[in-house]
C-alpha cells in the first residue's frame, strides 16, 4: 500500500486483520489500514481480491488491529493456515481468537 493510505501517520500505519464471510459461506482473511475502504474495494470488484469476485455480498465477521504491515502479514499468514473449522470455532469465541492473535503478535 502506498504511504498515502495512512496520511495521519506518515511513518507508521496501524494495520488490521479482518475476516469476511462470503455468500457461499467461505471465509476470506485479509489485512488493511482502512478495513471499511478495503471492504468497499472488494465489493466494487475492480481493486478487490480475485478470490472474492462473484462471491458477494460480504459480511465483516472479525476485525482487529495488529500493528505494522510486517506484523500484520505474519498474522494474516498464520490465520490463513488455520482450517475452516478452527476459524469458525474462533469466530464463535472472539475473545479466544483475540488471545490467539495477541500470541501471534508477540512471537
Amino acid at each position: 500500500m502506498p504511504e498515502s493510505a495512512c496520511p495521519s501517520l506518515p511513518t507508521v500505519c496501524e494495520w488490521s486483520l479482518y475476516l469476511l464471510r462470503c455468500s457461499d459461506d467461505s471465509l476470506y482473511t485479509g489485512i488493511a489500514t482502512d478495513v471499511s475502504r478495503r471492504l468497499g474495494e472488494h465489493e466494487d470488484g475492480k481493486l478487490g481480491a480475485k478470490y472474492l469476485r462473484g462471491r458477494g455480498p460480504f459480511t465483516l465477521v472479525f476485525q482487529q488491529v495488529v500493528g505494522d504491515r510486517s506484523r500484520a502479514s505474519r498474522v494474516e499468514y498464520s490465520v490463513k493456515r488455520l482450517s475452516k473449522p478452527k476459524k469458525e470455532a474462533f469466530l464463535r469465541s472472539p475473545d479466544d481468537f483475540r488471545s490467539h492473535i495477541q500470541a501471534l503478535i508477540q512471537t
